[in-house]
């Protein structure tokens, strides 16, 4: 080594030759050209940025005197070859830690990785030592057994400290990460197969900007000398030799640092997927957009065939409803809009009651109480008929039961199982859908079938952004699963397709609504027109229609009927208290509908709550 003898003067000559370089440096400056002189002086300044030191056991060294004589060899393939002589003066201590410095601050998106291998130590007598080796905290921990040594050869290998600059060739490096102990001087020498051109340091602290204790080319400006004195544990030496071209090959070995912008960074590529992805989604729009197009103008055809009065020719002379396609109110609300909501239901009822198999009785009005109607479950009239949902209907009404409340259907002490009846109802209306031909598959099945895969694929999605985001610049992309995800499970609704035959029936039952919604429906042949009108109530609640409808029932009442006929019941299928007049039949029926939607809306939240109990 270029220092020989004991510390002591190794730290005087240091001083010295910094003093005596401070002044020929001073003196050159100020001499004219001597600014060419003073280009080893003003080396750069290193880019490595300052980092916490590595956890290390701090031990006292106060009867121990340590020293480090660090040998750096540059190759001309940019491995840098490390090799240090560790000395104890005293009793050496148990075992000793030197930190490797594997990762570093680079800029601020990036962080420098140094690939250091080889490590290996041998104590003074050249025997070698089992040493463990931690990896922490961007440092690779050398953990040295020294207990009764004189001292220790550290040797490893460390790639990717070169850098190509302007100038030529970079060497950067952390000399010394931490130590466990307090080291009294640290000197390092780097040699390379073509002599320094500049050099700079920094020391102390791990965010010092102070310069080491000494820096130099040595005699003949072949090696790089630096000298750091009385370093901590928490300490550390940074070092940067500027060297001519191709003296070395390399680069540095840069590693994105994640954070949430660099995560979701947004690059050709992932922009590529993302946009390929949206157009997909877009594509399947337009398409949905353009089948459902050619769906309407079918609609518009077919719908004429259904825009008329729904009577037939029947006996003497009379006419009988008959409804385009036979279809019945609660099913028109589950064939228009794919779902069996409430005001099918509360349609379905009217029916069955305007057809006679139920009679709505309102009860009289009693004091600081509601309005409340007692429902009479009467024999089927001759020839008529019931479907599969309208039998599960009439039992989820009456069960064993003759008569019953309407405020008792809404009672969970009283009808405790009336939700899951009426749920019933519901899937069995969906069944009919099929058997009608109407639909290939229950509306209600596909569309939970695509709701759940929306759901799982935005479940997917967000889990492939998360990874994405750890692992890769490329999360961006994930977003256009979890859109893609949000969409089907958005557009479940729409996922249920008509048949043919349903596509027909629905363009005749929106014909038929016009024709309710318009005057010309109010030409019914007198002496008829209660009949005729009753039968087209139901159907009114289902199109949202049913006030306008029960006022022209009403009127048509006053005017077909004898007063002796309207006395006391008024209509066969509705009756009301004694003081109560078919003049209130509009007010009573609406009230009634609204009443027994909102009851059976209430349905699953009453399961609910019967559920809870059960499990108490």
């Amino acid at each position: 080594m270029w220092w020989v003898g004991s510390w002591r003067p190794a730290v005087a000559l240091a001083t010295a030759l910094l003093v005596y370089s401070s002044l020929v440096a001073a003196v050159a400056v100020a001499w004219p050209g001597g600014e060419a002189h003073a280009a080893t002086a003003a080396a750069p300044a290193t880019t490595v940025p300052g980092q916490e030191p590595a956890v290390i056991a701090h031990r006292s060294t106060t009867d121990t005197l340590i020293t480090n004589e660090i040998s750096l060899e540059l190759d001309q393939l940019g491995v840098l070859h490390g090799e240090e002589t560790l000395r104890f003066e005293g009793a050496a201590p148990e075992s000793f830690t030197r930190a490797l410095t594997s990762t570093m601050l680079y800029d601020t998106d990036h962080d420098r990785r140094f690939d250091i291998n080889g490590v290996s130590a041998v104590d003074s007598d050249g025997s070698t030592l089992q040493i463990e080796v931690e990896e922490t905290d961007g440092a690779l921990l050398v953990h040295i057994p020294t207990e009764g040594t004189r001292g220790v050869k550290l040797s490893y290998r460390v790639s990717g400290t070169v850098s190509e600059v302007a100038q030529g060739v970079q060497l950067e490096w952390r000399a010394v990460g931490a130590y466990s102990h307090t080291v009294r001087s640290t000197d390092v020498t780097v040699t390379a197969p073509l002599p320094p051109e500049a050099l700079s340091c920094l020391a102390g602290e791990p965010r010092s900007a102070m310069y080491c204790t000494a820096s130099d080319m040595g005699g003949d400006a072949v090696v790089a000398h630096f000298l750091q004195a009385d370093m901590t544990p928490s300490d550390r030496l940074d070092i940067v030799v500027n060297y001519p071209p191709d003296t070395a090959a390399g680069e540095p070995i840069l590693t994105r640092r994640w954070s949430l912008a660099s995560a979701f960074q947004v690059t050709p590529a992932t922009a590529s997927v993302f946009g390929v992805l949206l157009l997909v989604l877009v594509g399947g729009l337009v398409a949905l957009i353009r089948i459902r197009g050619r769906d309407e103008r079918a609609l518009r055809r077919e719908a004429a065939e259904g825009d008329h009065a729904p009577v037939a020719s029947g006996e003497h002379g009379r006419v009988r409803f008959a409804p385009p396609d036979g279809v019945h109110p609660g099913q028109i609300g589950t064939l228009v809009n794919e779902t069996v909501d409430i005001t099918d239901l509360t349609g379905a009822v009217m029916d069955l009651a305007v057809r006679g198999h139920i009679r709505v009785e309102e009860l009289p009005h009693e004091r600081f109480t509601s309005v409340d109607w007692r429902l009479v479950r009467l024999d089927a009239p001759p020839g008529e008929t019931l479907l599969s949902y309208e039998w599960l209907l009439l039992n989820a009404l009456f069960g064993e039961k003759r008569t019953v409340r309407l405020s008792e259907l809404g009672s969970p002490r009283r009808s405790a199982d009336f939700p899951a009846r009426i749920d019933r109802v519901r899937e069995e209306l969906y069944r009919d859908m099929v058997r009608l031909k109407w639909f290939s598959r229950s509306p209600h099945r596909v569309r939970s079938t695509w709701t759940v895969a929306g759901m799982a694929l935005t479940a997917a999605g967000v889990l492939l952004t998360g990874l994405l985001a750890v692992f890769t610049t490329a999360a961006f992309t994930g977003l256009a699963v979890i859109i893609a995800g949000a969409a089907v499970t958005a557009g479940a609704q729409y996922m249920p397709a008509k048949t043919k035959l349903g596509s027909s029936v629905f363009a005749h039952t929106v014909g038929f609504r016009d024709y309710l919604l318009s005057r010309r429906a109010q030409n019914a042949p007198p002496g008829q027109r209660v009949e005729l009108y009753s039968r087209y109530l139901p159907y009114a609640v289902i199109f949202d229609d049913v006030d306008r409808w029960a006022n022209v029932l009403a009127a048509a009442a006053i005017a077909d009927l004898t007063p002796e006929e309207l006395t006391g019941d008024g209509l066969a299928w509705y009756t009301g208290p004694r003081e109560w007049r078919i003049e209130d039949f509009a007010d009573s029926i609406s009230t009634f509908a609204v009443t027994l939607t909102g009851l059976i809306s209430n349905t699953r939240r009453v399961r609910l709550l019967n559920q809870l109990q059960r499990s108490r």
